[in-house]
């Protein structure tokens, strides 16, 4: 089986085929950063824009580095949530009359979901790439880090996850980015800030992390498809019912819904932001409004570095402890990260350090956004049965949530 994956939720175009759920074929991305760097952030229209540029090029290059052509496709998957609504639209767009033209079944993609799915991926003969051994076990944690999510996720098989936590308000991905625009560096904040934080003391300054009460209101949500939409044979049906039944009795869920209410696991990082300008202010003697190119340029290269380390070591520490907290209350068969943030260096230090199980990570490239990850979870969606989306209404979901 060989999916075809789109990706344009944000500012790369990417598509990748991928066979059988484990061994990447092809993928190609083509980023439109370097339009975006002299706003500081990725710009919504001019991302667009270059999507519409660039899609049909990206697609025909990941079906040739794949050496494939359209009789060789099983299926399209497309991103179609969450993201930014116009970068979506021409995702979708495409996929819906790619799936028509072609006649190929068409599986709309939760971005998020698909993050996770990159650390499924083991095989490959494509240069340069370093994969896991072997697939994730379930039960299955997932570490969810990026410009947009900051989240904690249980999965106890492929589409049975329950999101134990979440952030209450900034992403450590956009927590990156603010702080590299206070220290006066350059976007995207995540690799800026590891390059100066590695020649700073982490232990230099100590800063905020935020204590979190319970919350209210906070429903299980797990992706579980009810087994009336499941197709093929008997046995896959019946095993469908007995997997709706084990995840929806009232002990399980009251259990776990008490433990999504206390909070334990939900992360915050708008104190922490507003720690570090607070630090920056205060080292330079002056109450520099923000943003400003006066603050950043009041502080030493030392300066900087010093607050840039400290900054990364308790953004990272709070990942880890929810992690380390996570994994003693459940004992996972195995841990994964996904998403940009899971490519920090120091992330994966610190975790492998704070778990007694070796994580196998995938590859830093297949931890940004990619259409590998895509694909992948279009195959096991394939496998699994899952509802195809209609290529003639699907439309775009810019807020949708694991």
């Amino acid at each position: 089986m060989k999916i075809l994956g789109i990706e344009t939720s944000c500012d790369e175009t990417a598509a990748s085929v991928v066979e059988n759920g484990d061994t990447l074929l092809s993928n190609v991305v083509f980023s439109s950063m370097d339009l975006h760097v002299a706003y500081g952030g990725v710009v919504p229209e001019i991302a667009a824009r270059s999507h519409i540029e660039a899609i049909i090029p990206v697609i025909k290059q990941a079906l040739s580095d794949a050496k494939c052509t359209w009789d060789d496709i099983d299926g399209i998957a497309v991103t179609y949530g969450a993201g930014l609504g116009g970068s979506l639209l021409v995702g979708v767009l495409t996929a819906r009359t790619l799936a028509i033209t072609h006649h190929k079944p068409l599986y709309a993609i939760n971005h998020v979901e698909g993050h996770v799915y990159a650390n499924f991926l083991i095989k490959t003969s494509l240069p340069d790439y370093v994969l896991p051994a072997k697939q994730p076990k379930f039960p299955m944690l997932a570490v969810i880090v990026s410009g947009g999510h900051s989240q904690l996720a249980l999965f106890q098989d492929h589409f049975d996850y329950t999101l134990l936590g979440q952030t209450r308000d900034d992403a450590i991905g956009e927590a990156f980015d603010k702080v590299a625009k206070i220290l006066g560096l350059p976007y995207p904040g995540g690799p800026s800030v590891g390059k100066t934080a590695a020649e700073g003391d982490p232990f230099k300054y100590e800063l905020p992390i935020a204590q979190l009460g319970p919350r209210t209101g906070v429903g299980i949500r797990q992706r579980i498809q009810h087994s009336d939409a499941v197709q093929g044979g008997a046995e896959e049906r019946n095993e469908s019912y007995r997997k709706v039944r084990r995840a929806s009795t009232a002990d399980a869920n009251a259990a776990m819904r008490a433990v999504v209410e206390s909070g334990k696991y939900d992360f915050s990082y708008s104190g922490l932001k507003t720690a570090v300008l607070r630090l920056a202010q205060h080292e330079t003697g002056h109450d520099y409004t923000f943003p400003s190119t006066e603050l950043s340029g009041a502080l030493s290269d030392a300066q900087k570095a010093d607050i840039a380390a400290s900054f990364q070591r308790t953004a990272v520490k709070t990942i880890v402890d929810k992690a380390k907290l996570a994994y003693e209350e459940f004992a996972p068969a195995s841990v994964v990260i996904a998403g940009g943030v899971a490519a920090s260096p120091e992330l994966r230090r610190q975790l492998s350090k704070a778990l007694p199980l070796e994580i196998d990570y995938t590859d830093p490239k297949l931890c940004t956004d990619n259409g590998a990850m895509v694909a992948t979870l279009g195959c096991f969606s394939a496998k699994y049965n899952r509802p195809t989306a209609d290529p003639k209404t699907l439309d775009i979901a810019p807020n949708l949530s694991m």
